[in-house]
């Protein structure tokens, strides 16, 4: 659990960010590349990233090992220039002991025992393996972050404005509360509480289109606290292209998946599915198994028939794919 802790201050000095910070959504991305989970939602995102990534990104990967990276490269900026910089103006202490917690437990590569350092050959390093991510990962897909921003900040200023700030807050976190001016924040199978006390410093909260572990938490001295939490529908943003209207969506979900969620306009049973879409009965079980794991389809069962109907994520999901064509 984290428990964040306000002031009078702090409740009054919240604010979401106006606009994405293209180089925190990049390493959210970077985060999940080297995070082996929800294969389903990001497998294919994934393996075409993984695919497509230039040899100058490569050291990046040494941040961000089993998907943790150092706080030093959780910035704002408007801009990747302005974020970059932000980076390279951190504080020495700030740097090492982002390196330390993310190598607590193992040797760290020479590059990075020399960014440990200071060293200016490695900090150069580190931005051209920056520069050519950002080409490849984020500026295919930013007129769509930026996009989905501007949703996301339109859905919480409604929020705010008709709820309250305790309302927008709970919001981003389904089982979250606020009481006694403390915003508890749940995390399953993490032990422990993080107390993280703002003590004025205030608030900035940043949604993110490719994190899906839980919130990210910056907490630095005499800065506000800023917090990232996973935000959209729930899959990688794709670049769209010239072809049908979901394309995008089968990039990610595979092409028989897509169909078979296509074709539950109404329930269907495993016999159904499979000849609506010319497929085998054991084939649509597991496909079905797969969507039903994912929360896009619900299965019931009524004496021996089994019938699939689409969640309502599902179904958010094809409404923005046919309007994203």
């Amino acid at each position: 659990m984290i428990r964040i802790h306000f002031t009078a201050d702090d409740f009054a000095r919240v604010r979401f960010a106006r606009h994405p910070s293209p180089v925190a959504e990049m390493h959210a991305a970077l985060m999940m590349l080297g995070a082996r989970h929800e294969e389903l939602l990001f497998g294919r995102w994934r393996n075409r990233l993984l695919r497509s990534l230039p040899r100058a990104a490569e050291p990046l990967a040494d941040l961000v090992p089993d998907g943790v990276a150092p706080g030093f490269l959780d910035v704002l900026g408007d801009t990747p220039h302005e974020g970059f910089a932000l980076i390279r103006a951190s504080r020495p202490e700030v740097v090492r002991a982002g390196i330390e917690q993310v190598y607590a437990r193992r040797p760290a590569p020479p590059w990075i025992r020399a960014l440990h350092s200071g060293d200016d050959h490695a900090w150069r390093t580190l931005g051209r393996a920056q520069r050519a991510a950002y080409e490849t990962v984020l500026a295919p897909v930013w007129p769509l972050v930026q996009d989905l921003h501007r949703t996301e900040f339109t859905r919480h200023a409604l929020t705010l404005a008709e709820q309250g700030l305790g309302a927008t807050l709970t919001g981003l976190a389904p089982g979250s509360r606020v009481r006694d001016e403390v915003w508890e924040w749940p995390l399953p199978g993490v032990p422990g509480v993080r107390e993280v006390r703002l003590g004025g410093r205030g608030l900035i909260l940043r949604p993110t289109f490719h994190w899906r572990r839980g919130l990210l938490l910056q907490d630095q001295p005499d800065r506000p606290v800023a917090l990232a939490y996973p935000a959209g529908v729930g899959l990688p943003p794709v670049p769209s292209g010239g072809g049908r209207a979901a394309e995008p969506l089968a990039g990610v979900l595979g092409h028989t998946r897509l169909a078979l969620l296509r074709s539950l306009d109404e329930a269907r049973t495993t016999t159904g599915l499979a000849r609506r879409i010319g497929v085998s009965n054991a084939t649509a079980s597991a496909h079905a198994s797969a969507l039903r794991a994912a929360g896009l389809l619900t299965t019931t069962r009524t004496g021996r028939s089994v019938h699939h109907t689409r969640t309502p994520l599902a179904e958010l999901l094809l409404t923005g794919g046919a309007a994203d064509g």
